[in-house]
Formats: C-alpha cells, sequence, structure tokens
C-alpha cells in the first residue's frame, strides 16, 4: 500500500481529504501556496467548518500530517493528489492555471512509479490534454514509469450525514495500469470504487451529476417566481408532489445558485462542448434562469420597500451571505450580488453573518452587523438569503418591521409582515 501521500491544495477540498487520510494511517503532505493558512494548519487552526481545531490537531501530533508551501517535498511521497481550485474567468471560460501550476511544479519533481490523480472538478479531456503533456516533459512515460488518473472529489461542505470515505469514488486512468494503481489505493480509503473507462469518463461524471442539480435548482426557482404570479405556494406545492413514491425528487428555491462546484461545472461542460462545436440548450437556459433569479430578488425587495416602507434610501438588513447553511464559505453566493446590486441602487445594505465576520463585495469591505433589538427595528427590511441552523426566527420577527424570506424559514409562522419568495406574494 502507498503510504506516503502528497496533498496539493488544502481547501475545503483538499484539507478534509488529508485529515481523513491521516486518521487512515497514511502519511501525510499538504502543499498550499498561502503561507498564512500553512501556519495556521501547523498550529492546529483550522479555518474550514467540516475540520475543527482538535480532529487537526490529532493528526499533527499523529506525526502523519504536516503542512508546507515546498513542492520538493513531493519527491518522496508515493501518491500525488491534485485538489486545486478550478475557478470561471470573468468571461466564464475554464480557468486551469491552478491545475497547470500544480502540474508544472510535479513535473519538475517527479519520480518514477509515482500515481498523479486530479480531483479538481473539470472539463473532460483536462487529465489527458492539459496536464498529460506537462507531466511528460519529464521525459517518464505515463503507464510505465509514472501513473495518471482522474478521480474528482465529491465533497459537500457542512453535510455532516455522510463522512468523505461513505461517498463511492469514481476512478478513470490513462492507462488500465493507471486505472489500477488508483483502484489499488482507494479500495484502502473509500469503502466503494467504481471504475469508469476513462479519464474523460470520470471527467464527466463529475459534471453530469452537478449540471443535473444545475438544471433542477435553475427550474425550481423559475417555479417559484412562477408561483408568485400565479398565487400560489410553491413550498406547498413542492412538498405535495414529493408523496409521490415514484418520478419525483424534490428541489427547493432559493435566491440563486453557489458554492464551488453547481454554477461553475455546468459552464465546464459547455466551454468543453463549444470547443467541439455544440452546445446544451439546458445549461445555456438554466445559467440564464440562475442570473434571473438574482435580479428577481433585487426586484422584488424594491417592490416590498415601496409598498410596505417607502423610502429613498432604505436601510436592508440582509441575514446570511454563505452559498448554503452553517458552512463559512461564499464562494460564488449569490447573496454577494444581490448586495451589491441593492447598494447600487441606492440602499443602505448591512449583513449578520454568524459564519463570515467581515467580507469584500465589490469595491466596499462589509463587517458582519450584530443582530440586536436596535438594529433590526433600525431596518426597513430583513432579507433573509441564508438557513442557518441558528438563525433566531423569534428575536427576527419580534423585532424586524417586514421580512423577505427567501429560504422558507419561517413558514410555521403566520405574521403580517413576513413575506416568502415563491408564496404568491402574499403577506402570511
Amino acid at each position: 500500500m502507498n503510504n506516503k501521500i502528497a496533498v496539493i491544495g488544502q481547501g475545503f477540498v483538499g484539507l478534509p481529504l488529508s485529515i481523513m487520510l491521516v486518521e487512515k494511517g497514511f502519511h501525510v503532505i499538504g502543499i498550499d501556496l498561502d503561507r498564512e493558512k500553512i501556519a495556521s494548519l501547523n498550529n492546529s487552526k483550522s479555518y474550514i467548518g467540516d475540520i475543527d481545531d482538535n480532529r487537526l490537531k490529532k493528526a499533527n501530533r499523529s506525526h502523519r500530517y504536516k503542512a508546507t508551501s515546498d513542492f520538493d517535498v513531493m519527491t518522496g511521497v508515493d501518491t500525488i493528489i491534485i485538489c486545486v481550485p478550478t475557478p470561471l474567468t470573468e468571461q466564464h471560460e475554464p480557468d486551469l492555471r491552478y491545475v497547470i501550476s500544480a502540474g508544472e511544479e510535479i513535473q519538475k519533481r517527479l519520480q518514477k512509479g509515482q500515481l498523479v490523480i486530479l480531483e479538481s472538478s473539470t472539463f473532460p479531456g483536462t487529465t489527458k490534454e492539459v496536464l498529460l503533456p506537462i507531466l511528460e516533459k519529464s521525459g517518464l512515460k505515463v503507464g510505465a514509469d509514472f501513473f495518471l488518473a482522474n478521480s474528482p472529489e465529491r465533497i459537500d461542505p457542512g453535510n455532516d450525514k455522510y463522512e468523505i470515505d461513505d461517498i463511492p469514488k469514481v476512478v478513470g486512468g490513462i492507462t488500465d495500469y493507471c486505472k489500477n494503481k488508483v483502484i489499488s489505493l482507494y479500495q484502502n480509503i473509500y469503502h466503494t470504487v467504481v471504475p469508469v473507462s476513462s479519464t474523460e469518463a470520470a471527467e464527466l461524471t463529475k459534471l453530469l451529476e452537478n449540471t443535473f442539480r444545475f438544471i433542477n435548482i435553475s427550474f425550481i426557482n423559475e417555479m417559484a417566481i412562477l408561483s408568485d404570479h400565479l398565487n400560489t405556494n410553491i413550498w406547498e406545492v413542492i412538498e405535495a408532489a414529493a408523496t409521490k413514491p415514484y418520478g419525483f425528487t424534490p428541489y427547493y428555491p432559493g435566491p440563486g445558485i453557489g458554492g464551488h462546484c453547481i454554477p461553475v461545472d455546468p459552464l465546464y461542460l459547455q466551454w468543453k462542448l463549444e470547443q467541439i462545436k455544440t452546445s446544451s440548450e439546458f445549461i445555456t437556459l438554466s445559467d440564464s434562469t440562475n442570473r434571473k433569479m438574482i435580479d428577481y430578488i433585487v426586484t422584488r425587495t424594491e417592490e416590498l420597500l415601496k409598498t410596505y416602507s417607502p423610502t429613498k434610501s432604505p436601510n436592508i438588513l440582509v441575514y446570511g451571505i454563505t452559498y448554503k447553511k452553517d458552512v463559512a464559505d461564499t464562494r460564488d453566493s449569490p447573496s454577494l450580488l444581490i448586495i451589491e446590486k441593492l447598494r447600487i441602487k441606492g440602499a443602505n445594505v448591512q449583513y449578520h453573518d454568524p459564519f463570515v465576520p467581515s467580507i469584500k463585495i465589490g469595491e466596499e469591505v462589509y463587517t458582519s452587523k450584530p443582530l440586536t433589538a436596535n438594529n433590526l427595528k433600525d431596518s426597513d427590511i430583513v432579507l433573509i438569503l441564508t438557513d442557518h441552523t441558528s438563525i433566531p426566527l423569534n428575536k427576527i420577527i419580534e423585532n424586524a418591521s417586514l421580512i423577505f424570506d427567501t429560504r422558507n424559514v419561517t413558514n410555521q409562522y403566520r405574521n403580517n409582515k413576513i413575506i416568502r419568495l415563491g408564496d404568491g406574494g402574499k403577506i402570511s
């Protein structure tokens, strides 16, 4: 069994993976370019909710985990796992600079017999067409001298229902020997390993999973808007439809789609399709619908203020700016765009989020505002964008003069100051 593993990238994917590997008895070197992050990790201070300080401290005390920014340590490991970001450019095209940079660092130090696994989400062909040519500049031959595979990450920040090793691991290799090497390793780590025929199939598996969710979430968001026009409660309708024992999977609306995968992965797939002179109409339409949802929340907030609390420069208090509940993750969060658009339209916008003490939105730095009774009363509207478990609903309802709930967290309350997304535009 390969015992020494380097994990490039110690973020929301790489750090949980690293700690899980340590707990399974592997020696892990976590590599990251952020020196402050490295210092924090080596001092057992975690910045990710899924890994608390105690787990990190145990990993450090075991002497099987070390965080560093020195890529030279890769010469002494059996396996190198790439978990770097794969964002979009401003033109909404794949930004592979982190994958390419990681590949170049590996190529300079690649050793015979090493296994390299790309786990970053990306378009079909990245492992073979982008990463492989970089690694072969070392003079080593894939499948004989070193081994290259793709195994897309399936980490869901904030989800405590499944441990990382509970989630079946999809793997594909450049050659059958490469695939067998990664299967041999991951069978010692994950309860279920799912081999596929190629790295392209592994890459497309991840994009299919998230494009499926992207399309369905965009659709249910559109249905929420339509329900407002139809004077019908979408939340009631979803629950009724979900009683059907077959043929329906419930999805729930919100202020938009955010996170590290769902708003990004489908556009990676669309870009790849465009390179071969085709495209997905579903992805195009869903992307457009998702963007319209953000504008709808802004417009609806303006309409509510004009109706119930007319003022030229309204005070808006946003509860929750993370893209999902109970995580400190604001990547591609629709809340950030909503705040920026409301501010541009002249509103005085503040936010409260127990997971994000401060953040830069556009050119302005915001600090989380205490959720005091006075701050709630001073706001013309409270806009609920994230349904954190800790949300103090009673306090908000008692002190706010107007509430726009985009997550249906107030569904048990009947109050003449609450308006919910997709509830027919009615006051509760």
